[in-house]
């Protein structure tokens, strides 16, 4: 069936939903060989028409499979070097089904697809007793079955970011309470423009990244953003108090620490990409609406705000609605209209009229767009906001980042913890991926938001429930 290589390499046997879900998956295993079962490349067959991630990655593969297979039709048995295209780091080959396998599975329904493919790994099990034979699949089900049949199966984590989310990086860092005693020796500061500098030398700094937050809450409380790192030095900057009702965004107040140091980033005009993560009722997308709007209306930074989000269903999908663009993604930003409400609420000296007035004016400058129709578009001079942004892949996320042309600021705000899309992690969640890929840049920002502050209730519930 297969010749018969060093025990060393394995053999992995792919699953469809492996490769839906990442296409470049056949260049990822290394020194190893890969099988793919006649049944994967049925079910890539039957999932390659539309429009869908899904469908676009089924037909991605089918090229790449194309490209690896070539002219090489007569020596199938042998294999296809994987190294093409410039991938060095595939040395092994690629296999296809070339004979049927005819192993019953007395417990399992035969005709299904899974149990197709776990005859198949038996069958190479069986034929190589000398190699490791493994199922490669995304689907936990066929994994579980896999273990009770006797065959080794693991789920595909090339895609993972970060093995544990407890790693991801906060934005922030508590200082010790000797921090002074350490690194006070030999302080600068001055100011500029009206902010406040300190450039601080000690053993600490090495382990500073630009634009982390720094706090120190003891007898004398201290916060700032390290805005540089040389060495053992590091310049920091005392970062503006929004919990202040003088410092307000429009109308609303940091009410706690983290809020704050969100709304620094916001504010900041020199930041073009901000993360903000936080479960439910932190404030994630009433303090971006209200820098948004202050940006927007007074300061006139931006020309207009674009709101967008994935559309994916809780339950079950509304079904087809007639309309535009922006009001068939009405019932997906409720979010958007609460939020609206409560920033209209802030300003009670205008009465009625007043009041719809300025619902009219916001209404003009915010966008609601599709994430259906962003490929090819570049945006000038807007606040992009996408939020339930864990709901993205990092190659849709990749797709709307790179949407923002000169002057536009582009901020995403999620929480891993809520990931609606199947096969999507909180390690391979798109949101994670920009999080640790952006760390450190000068133009970025993060924070993880901690309170809620929606309502007692809320507050309760997420935490008892």
């Amino acid at each position: 069936m297969i010749k018969k290589r060093t025990a060393s390499t394995k053999l992995f046997v792919l699953d469809t939903n492996v490769l839906m879900h990442d296409p470049s998956s056949l260049f990822r295993f290394e020194e190893h060989d890969i099988y793919l079962p006649m049944v994967t490349l049925e079910e890539l067959d039957n999932n390659k028409k539309g429009m869908t991630e899904v469908a676009r990655n089924a037909r991605q593969t089918s090229r790449n499979l194309e490209e690896i297979v070539g002219s090489n039709l007569t020596k199938l048995e042998q294999g296809s070097p994987l190294s093409i295209n410039g991938n060095k780091l595939a040395t092994g080959k690629l296999f296809l089904q070339t004979e049927a396998v005819s192993l019953e599975l007395p417990m399992l329904a035969g005709s299904k697809a899974d149990n197709q493919i776990l005859s198949v790994v038996l069958a190479l099990q069986n034929s190589q007793p000398g190699r490791d034979v493994i199922l490669v699949s995304k689907d936990i089900n066929i994994r579980i079955k896999a273990r009770a049949i006797g065959v080794m199966a693991e789920d595909y984590f090339n895609d993972k970011v970060l093995e544990d989310t407890d790693l991801l990086y906060t934005g922030m860092k508590e200082l010790p309470a000797d921090f002074w005693e350490k690194h006070s020796k030999a302080m600068e500061s001055w100011q500029d423009a009206g902010r406040m500098f300190y450039r601080i030398t000690g053993p600490l700094c090495k382990s500073f990244i630009i634009n982390e937050f720094v706090y120190y809450e003891y007898e004398k409380p201290f916060h700032a953003i390290v805005r540089s790192v040389e060495g053992n030095s590091a310049v920091l900057e005392i970062v503006k108090d929004y919990t202040q009702p003088k410092h307000s965004v429009w109308g609303i107040t940091a009410r706690n620490r983290e809020q704050n140091l969100a709304l620094n980033l916001l504010m900041d005009p020199d930041i073009d990409f901000v993360t903000l993560l936080g479960q439910a009722g932190t404030g994630k997308t009433l303090l971006t609406l209200a820098s948004a709007l202050t940006q927007t209306l007074d300061k006139k930074i931006y020309s207009e705000i674009i709101m967008t989000r994935v559309t994916v269903p809780v339950g079950e999908d509304i079904g087809f609605l007639p309309g535009s663009e922006e009001e068939k993604m009405a019932p997906w930003m409720g979010a958007l209209e609460d939020n609206l409400d409560v920033l209209n609420k802030s300003d009670d000296d205008t009465g009625e009229w007043g009041r719809a007035a300025t619902q009219d004016l916001i209404r003009t400058r915010i966008k609601v767009k599709s994430l259906n129709f962003m490929r090819g578009r570049t945006f000038l001079h807007k606040f992009l906001i996408i939020d339930e942004a864990q709901n993205l892949t990092p190659k849709q996320m990749k797709t709307l980042i790179t949407r923002a042309g000169p002057g536009t600021k582009v901020v995403c705000l999620g929480n891993i913890a809520q990931i609606d899309t199947p096969y999507l992690t909180e390690g391979s969640s798109g949101l994670t991926y920009v999080v640790d890929r952006f760390k450190g840049w000068t133009h970025n920002g993060h924070v993880t938001l901690v309170r809620g502050e929606r309502s007692r209730l809320a507050d309760f519930a997420a935490d008892i429930l």
